[in-house]
């Protein structure tokens, strides 16, 4: 499986692997991701290998000897044996390259379907599939016909996240997911605000867990003065995952971490402002998740406090 990246999309591919385990068990499956993302193929029982790439780290040092050793280092990784089906999902030109490093049949989507038409140049096999689908459905669909069995009913994701240390306060925890790739995504800092005092008024504490020195510093706005607000140490991929998998309720805006929460089987709040859930949404996952606005569309803060109430009140207790 080549999919290096994004988080979310890595997320929303992995339901695949779960088809490809029942209808084919035994079948022995590696992923190509992103250094990055490692983490999340390994999440799944069902992915043998994780082989990382470092695409991102070596545009940034194209010359450097120690960026050629390396990037000779993943084509040995890559071509050391012959795969039934090597699955290009990744729809660009790179992904491309990556799969003709690998010793198989290269599958991809078609001219049609792809977002980079010129990708297709590298894959054997080219399948049709609709483009208007949500992009989990896209990837089984890809897979089902690569290796021809059936992807009927809705996407399973079978991940298992590690034990989470440290970063889950002793009351039940909800996680709040602020942060994303553009600013055009991101959700009224007010309305985050009064969703997490509300929070602590019903007596949860919430965790704001963040990237880089912008989000630190929003996260630390939002819970200051918030009884049982905890804004914790930058925390990996997987710790992110463990904390997830752990929280009561997460509520996030269009970034991978809310897709992996949902994906995670976490009651989960989608917010979006400019993109269609209906190709990324989290509803897909089951009834524990919920999708919220649109492309143009921004939930308000009553429909936000809504679903997550509905959502803390369906879910199971102990």
């Amino acid at each position: 499986m080549v999919r290096p990246s994004s988080l979310g999309d890595v997320v929303h591919a992995l339901s695949l692997v779960t088809d490809v385990a029942d209808a084919h068990p035994g079948a022995a499956i590696d992923w190509v991701a992103e250094e990055a993302f490692v983490d999340l193929p390994s999440l799944s029982p069902h992915v043998r290998r994780v082989i990382p790439l470092a695409l991102r780290r070596w545009r940034h040092a194209p010359l450097k000897a120690a960026t050629w050793q390396e990037l000779a280092a993943f084509r040995r990784d890559v071509a050391r044996e012959h795969y039934l089906a090597i699955l290009d999902l990744q729809e660009q030109v790179k992904g491309g390259v990556v799969s003709r490093m690998a010793r198989g049949t290269r599958h991809g989507f078609d001219r049609a379907s792809i977002r980079e038409p010129l990708a297709t140049l590298f894959d054997d096999v080219h399948h049709a599939v609709p483009r208007g689908l949500h992009f989990a459905q896209r990837c089984r669909l890809l897979a089902a016909g690569a290796l021809g069995h059936s992807c009927a009913g809705a996407p399973r994701w079978d991940l298992v996240a590690p034990t989470p240390r440290g970063a889950l306060p002793e009351r039940p925890a909800i996680v709040v997911l602020h942060a994303t790739s553009r600013d055009s995504k991101l959700w009224p800092e007010a309305h985050w605000r009064t969703l997490v005092r509300g929070f602590a008024d019903a007596g949860f504490a919430t965790v704001l867990p963040w990237g880089g020195v912008g989000e630190r510093a929003r996260s630390e706005r939002l819970a200051e003065g918030v009884a049982h607000a905890v804004v914790p140490p930058r925390q990996t991929l997987a710790a992110l995952a463990a904390l997830l998998s752990r929280a009561e309720l997460a509520v996030g805006v269009d970034t991978g971490l809310t897709h992996l929460a949902a994906a995670l089987g976490t009651p989960t709040v989608a917010i979006f402002t400019e993109t269609d859930p209906a190709g990324a949404g989290v509803a897909i996952a089951g009834v524990h998740a919920r999708d919220l606005g649109g492309n143009g569309v921004v939930p308000t803060l009553a429909d936000v406090q809504a679903a997550a109430g509905a959502l803390l009140r369906a879910a199971p207790r102990c």
